[in-house]
């Protein structure tokens, strides 16, 4: 009777074989009346007709061949169709539903047919038992195999989507720089997973002064790439300003913050994604299917927006690629937030330091100076590397050049304090070494006041006071470079070398330390000779070598241009790379001596009766000098400020007058006790000396040396003085 059955079915199989397009076509229709969903996806559904018929063509063979069901060839569009339901990421118990509902309809068409060949009830039942059992195990070793393809192409879906995330992880925010991080986030997406990615940001999130309205609704595109040469999908471009539709789809996204995947018909093309007809008929015959709109949001901010398209890739979007899309663009808006940040505080800082520091200085008869400061490359950050010139008395001037530890605005703010600081020592006239301690009591207190979060403060400073009478140069360094001394090449022949030398300068421990002495080294330079002071980024760095950078220093010193602007340039390119990784200040002082005829100096006697000898030394030289008109006034301060010298002061005691921009005169003796202004009472006899002296003068004040103390006073020299070197403003050069 077995055999009988198993002829049966041949026979049934045969004569269903020419059916088999037609049996397809009645299936696929009882399967989407019962399952509308199996014709969602397109590509699914252009692939169900091919697919049914090779189902039918396997089991009707089966039939025909009676083998074991194992040994029966799954068809090749149905693995294919379990693919696609992978990529899609359609769950496989859909799948598997429309397999029985399937399966089941076949049965029940096959045993349809065969009251058409045979009256025998009897044959009919065993023929529709065996096509059960076959028919189930041919549907479970298909199921078998069609999940098996679902899950490993699911599974190399995930790798990739894993790769795809690990290269975003590696490649995206390289750089603390808001551009270059979106650019790096296309880059990588459009490798193997969109066609076409555009960043825009609001313009509030690229304002560097943080003081852009977050409430503005208008977007720059910052960063776009496509599969396709110049970007044709889009109208924009890099840099340009634009607002999305109030209605429409991105602005939505951008306003609640969700994620959305929208598909496109042909028929229709949002205005969002083309604003013109011919917009919409370019991206039609590119063939633009679906778009993902995810925002970028980084702690409780929206920053702005990402899209990507799919036209070339033919499988669309799906709720997995919009997951994998937010995972990567949330870890892209934390880097372009940090960047967007390090970019604020890089620029405030920036705008601090360069307030900071000295943009004019006036002009004395000491130095002629130039200047650069340069900020250290975007992923280093503004350091805290200060310079200044400061005019003193007795036609000194006092250069400084210091750098504070660590990076952005606690930097540069401690190196705004500690300029002042050094301001205020200077005005007092402390030697360099003195000042230094109390710049050093100062850098202690500042670490006693700040928290342990903002860092320990610590400084290095060289501080230089040069005396263009004496052309002595007095140097204290606490841990810093120490200067270096070009001396102008000498005889007529213009084409000799200058000669460079680093003069041994005591290096003392650095600013914050506490408990360790400074110490002031003095040596004479020649007329003519530049000072170099510069912090040590010009000449230090990770990867170079502070010997070579020595050597090409002094290269460039050797032959350096009668120009010091010139000087600072050559000094520049030749010692840093493009983007210096630390924050460079440089300062070159061309020495000036002061012409001799221009002091003038008496030695005077511990004597009372030495006043009236000190008045007429006085008179004659400002006669000599040409300002007779400045001698009454003249005669009052000497007359107050050495008659302090002999009665309270001890000898020797000393009268200089010097003639430069002002007229200064000095007072020396070798008593260390300063005087100060006092109020006088009604009866008292003295008290009104130095009160005289503060009106008559524009400036006066008293500076120590180890030899005891110098009383000054410095008077303007009146309108139209053939010897006025009035001082004006003037740059003291470029800050990079």
């Amino acid at each position: 009777m077995g055999t009988d059955v198993d002829a049966f079915l041949v026979q049934l199989a045969r004569h269903l074989r020419p059916q088999a397009e037609k049996l397809a076509a009645l299936l696929l229709q009882h399967l989407t009346g019962e399952l509308p969903e199996l014709s969602e996806e397109r590509d699914i559904a252009a692939l169900n007709p091919e697919e049914t018929v090779q189902h039918i063509t396997a089991f009707l063979d089966l039939l025909a061949t009676r083998p074991d069901a194992g040994a029966a060839n799954v068809p090749p569009a149905a693995l294919e169709v379990g693919r696609l339901y992978a990529r899609r990421g359609i769950p496989v118990s859909r799948l598997l539903r429309g397999y029985r509902l399937g399966h089941l309809s076949l049965l029940e068409m096959v045993q349809a047919e065969a009251p058409r060949l045979t009256s025998d009830w009897h044959m009919i039942h065993l023929a529709a038992m065996r096509l059960i059992t076959i028919g189930f195990d041919y549907v479970d070793r298909s199921s078998e195999e069609v999940v098996a393809a679902y899950q490993e192409e699911r599974d190399h879906l995930l790798q990739r989507r894993l790769a795809l995330t690990n290269r975003a992880s590696k490649r995206i925010g390289t750089t603390l720089d808001v551009a270059r991080t979106a650019q790096e986030l296309t880059d990588v997406c459009t490798e193997e997973f969109a066609d076409l990615v555009t960043v825009d940001l609001f313009d509030s999130a690229l304002d560097e002064t943080g003081t852009g309205s977050p409430e503005a609704l208008t977007q720059r595109r910052v960063a776009q790439r496509s599969v396709l040469d110049g970007c044709p999908e889009s109208l924009l471009r890099i840099g340009e300003a634009h607002t999305y539709p109030a209605d429409s789809e991105p602005a939505r996204a951008l306003a609640t913050g969700r994620s959305v995947l929208h598909r496109i018909a042909k028929t229709e093309m949002p205005v969002w994604v083309a604003p013109s007809e011919s917009h919409s008929q370019a991206l039609r015959a590119l063939g633009l299917h679906s778009v993902l709109l995810v925002a970028l949001h980084a702690r409780g901010e929206t920053l702005g927006l990402v899209q990507f398209s799919r036209h070339r890739t033919s499988v669309p979007f799906d709720d997995n690629d919009l997951l994998l899309a937010q995972e990567i663009v949330s870890r892209a808006a934390v880097s372009i937030d940090n960047a967007r940040r390090y970019t604020r505080e890089r620029s405030t800082a920036l705008t601090l330091q360069r307030t900071l520091l000295p943009r004019h200085t006036v002009k004395q008869s000491a130095v002629e100076a130039a200047s650069r400061y340069l900020p250290a490359g975007s992923s280093a950050g503004v350091g805290g590397d200060w310079y200044d010139v400061i005019p003193l008395s007795g036609a000194r001037v006092a250069l400084v050049v210091g750098d504070v530890v660590g990076r952005g605005l606690h930097a540069a703010a401690t190196m705004g304090r500690l300029r002042t600081a050094v301001r205020a020592f200077a005005d007092i006239d402390l030697m360099p070494d003195e000042l230094l301690t109390h710049l050093d009591d100062v850098v202690i207190r500042m670490q006693r006041e700040e928290s342990r979060d903002e860092g320990e403060t610590s400084a290095t400073c060289l501080y230089a006071i040069y005396d263009p009478v004496s052309r002595l140069c007095s140097v204290a360094s606490a841990g810093h470079v120490p200067p270096t001394v070009v001396t102008p090449s000498t005889g007529e022949d213009t084409r000799t070398s200058n000669g460079v030398e680093l003069p041994e300068v005591s290096v003392g421990p650095p600013l914050g330390l506490g408990g360790h002495p400074f110490e002031t080294t003095e040596f004479e330079l020649r007329e003519g000779s530049l000072l170099v002071l510069h912090t040590d980024g010009l000449i230090a760095g990770r990867t170079r070598d502070v010997d070579l950078a020595l050597a090409a220093l002094h290269d460039v010193l050797t032959s350096a241009p009668e120009s010091l602007e010139e000087t600072c340039d050559q000094l520049l390119a030749a010692l840093l790379p493009s983007r210096p990784a630390d924050d460079v200040a440089l300062l070159i002082a061309r020495t000036r001596a002061l012409d001799p005829d221009h002091v003038a100096a008496i030695n005077l006697p511990s004597d009372p009766a030495a006043v009236s000898g000190a008045r007429r030394f006085a008179s004659d030289v400002l006669a000599a000098w040409g300002l007779e008109e400045m001698s009454f006034t003249t005669e009052l301060v000497v007359s107050e400020l050495v008659t302090n010298a002999i009665r309270y002061g001890k000898s020797p005691v000393q009268l200089r007058l010097i003639l430069q921009s002002t007229l200064t005169c000095e007072v020396s003796d070798a008593s260390s006790t300063a005087p100060h202004l006092r109020r006088a009472r009604i009866f008292d006899e003295g008290g009104r000396g130095l009160l005289l002296v503060a009106q008559l003068t524009d400036r006066w004040g008293a500076r120590h040396s180890r030899e005891g103390k110098v009383i000054w006073a410095e008077q303007a020299l009146p309108a139209g003085s053939g010897s006025d070197h009035r001082a004006n403003e003037a740059p003291l050069g470029p800050h990079g």
